[in-house]
């Protein structure tokens, strides 16, 4: 029976709390710690663990008999509380984004490889059917090679979003919608796809003055076999549509699924080919199903790891992939230059104090908000089927 501790109780712990309470078998949540303890208190009374305990001040759970801890603080706290768990013996589970630089990332996967402990990041959306799906579709070789990835990270927010103290800052959430919204996405095109060789990107702020991060961002991809990708992330599109989609010689594919397979006529123009459609789709609809979705199933991969010796799906270095691509989408929209990868350590975009110089303060907070109230908060309302 492992011990979990929740560190950080705001709002999305309840997908961590909820994605442990599946597996009553495998843990037991023992505490949850939050700055303000009458969060971790709420959370306890909420969800009924009784074995938990509430603590205002992570550091007291270092020395403690605690299996695995669960990160859901701030992006600016997760190197730190992280490499502190890992270094007390711990296996660590951090909320995307990884941290809020490379430099961060790397102090992080050197701590899990001196301390033999786990370090997983989370990208819950890989455990999903549709994206699972997906995946080996394109692995499969039957849409022949992709010649174009498109990410369409389509999100909304409110202009009070960004009146939480720390959100909307370059300091403490590190970045706006490409890093703390279209991370999952992005996860999943370097999962399907590999690291690009080069990209150049634009981003603004069009619609929260109180916030100095970008709320859209447009990125442009080259990969090593010459096919093109976009990124588009953004926190100002009604609707909230999100969709990745791979563009291969023979056919197209994307999640939410969809399945066009075209043959050329004489005169080069398109006409359908049912027999490759039939052919992918039957391939598509004979996959099984994941087990768990969501952090659910990640959190199943992070057990099976623990406790069988399995691979360990997403972890550090997957982690840190990604934010390699978010940061070079800030440092080319910041230059207005042609990034290419990889980013490496004398860069002034691989440590944070070198990012906050060199990115543009949109906006200036004057004014913020200690805590919202503790309400729901909306996924996407595509985001579960991709």
């Amino acid at each position: 029976m492992l011990k979990i501790a929740i560190i950080g109780a705001g709002a999305i712990s309840r997908a961590h709390i909820e994605a442990y309470l599946a597996f009553p078998e495998r843990c037991t949540i023992v505490a949850v710690s939050d700055i303000y303890k009458d969060k971790a208190e709420s959370r306890i009374a909420q969800y009924q663990l009784n074995e938990a305990k509430a603590y205002s001040d992570y550091e007291e759970l270092l020395s403690q008999d605690i299996d695995m801890v669960s990160v859901c603080t701030p992006p600016y706290t997760h190197a730190e509380v992280t490499v502190n768990f890992l270094r007390a013996g711990k296996h660590v589970l951090v909320e995307k984004p990884m941290a809020s630089s490379l430099e961060e990332c790397d102090a992080m996967i050197q701590a899990a490889d001196e301390s033999g402990k786990l370090l997983s990041v989370v990208a819950q959306n890989r455990f999903r059917t549709p994206m699972m799906k997906l995946k080996s579709v394109l692995d499969s070789g039957l849409i022949g090679p992709v010649v174009h990835s498109q990410v369409d990270s389509f999100w909304w927010r409110g202009h009070c979003y960004y009146d939480l103290w720390w959100r909307g800052t370059w300091e403490k959430e590190g970045g706006g919608c490409t890093l703390n919204h279209a991370v999952h996405h992005i996860d999943a095109l370097l999962w399907m796809m590999g690291r690009p060789t080069e990209l150049l990107a634009f981003m603004s702020n069009t619609s929260h003055d109180n916030a100095e991060v970008e709320d859209l961002s447009i990125a442009i991809l080259k990969f090593a076999d010459g096919s093109l990708g976009q990124i588009t992330s953004s926190v100002v599109h009604h609707g909230e549509k999100q969709q990745l989609i791979f563009q291969g010689k023979e056919a197209r594919i994307s999640a939410p699924w969809e399945l066009v397979a075209s043959s050329s006529m004489d005169n080069g123009f398109p006409t359908p080919n049912p027999t490759l459609s039939a052919e992918i789709q039957a391939y598509y609809d004979n996959l099984p199903e994941v087990a768990y979705e969501g952090h659910a199933g990640q959190i199943d991969n992070v057990f099976s790891a623990i406790e069988n010796g399995d691979p360990l799906l997403i972890d550090g270095q997957s982690g840190r992939a990604t934010l390699e691509l978010i940061l070079g989408i800030y440092k080319s929209a910041s230059t207005e230059n042609k990034v290419q990868f990889p980013l490496t350590a004398d860069d002034p975009f691989y440590t944070r104090k070198g990012i906050q110089e060199n990115v543009p303060h949109f906006y200036e907070k004057s004014s913020s908000v200690e805590n919202f109230q503790d309400r729901s908060i909306t996924m996407g309302s595509s985001l579960k089927k991709v």
